[in-house]
């Protein structure tokens, strides 16, 4: 973050925020409870919300409205990003991450270190990739779902995407041939619905 706001001119100064601090500094920052920090002095208060679970994110989002607090978009200088690719507020891009042209993607969506994903895909709100996560073209993902490290999806037709659905998860390594229904976890190749045993 540091690097982005220094290349864009922006003064700053930068919080780590936890409403349960384990340390009085994170990373070289201050380590404030999500209070304190929406009392501070300064009309523009940015967060980056660069949590895992999907679902706390969502509700920090709704808390961050009421307090006025907008989200802030974290992009690794090595991201490339292609043509009309449009992306929610809130996004957080590691580096090497690859989107190539007509996709569209919703709110605080987190993409980490070698993800791609590629044309004509369409991702919701709060889905997560894990590192190196492949992403075929003509895909769509629904909110919430959880993509883990090193996945692959095979690429959808045109008129007939493949889906992953709402709140599914796709486990590490998975390599996804076919739809996955809402809330249902994956794995394993070709892709099959986790028992619970």
């Amino acid at each position: 973050i540091d690097s982005q706001l220094k290349k864009e001119n922006i003064e700053y100064k930068l919080f780590f925020i936890d409403d349960v601090p384990r340390a009085l500094q994170v990373n070289g920052y201050r380590c404030i409870p999500f209070v304190e920090f929406s009392e501070l002095e300064g009309a523009n208060k940015n967060i980056s919300l660069a949590i895992s679970d999907s679902m706390v994110r969502e509700e920090l989002v709704t808390k961050c409205e009421r307090a006025n607090i907008k989200l802030f978009d974290v992009k690794a200088p090595s991201v490339e990003i292609g043509q009309k690719v449009k992306i929610g507020k809130g996004s957080v891009l590691c580096s090497f991450v690859t989107m190539t042209s007509n996709i569209q993607i919703g709110i605080n969506f987190h993409a980490n270190l070698y993800s791609y994903v590629a044309h004509d895909c369409v991702i919701g709100d709060y889905v997560t990739f894990a590192p190196a996560v492949k992403c075929n073209g003509n895909v769509h993902i629904k909110d919430h779902a959880y993509i883990g490290t090193g996945a692959i999806i095979k690429q959808g037709k045109l008129g007939k995407p493949l889906i992953i659905g709402k709140g599914a998860v796709v486990g590490m390594g998975a390599v996804v041939t076919k739809d996955v229904p809402p809330g249902v976890t994956v794995i394993g190749n070709p892709a099959r619905a986790l028992k619970k045993g």
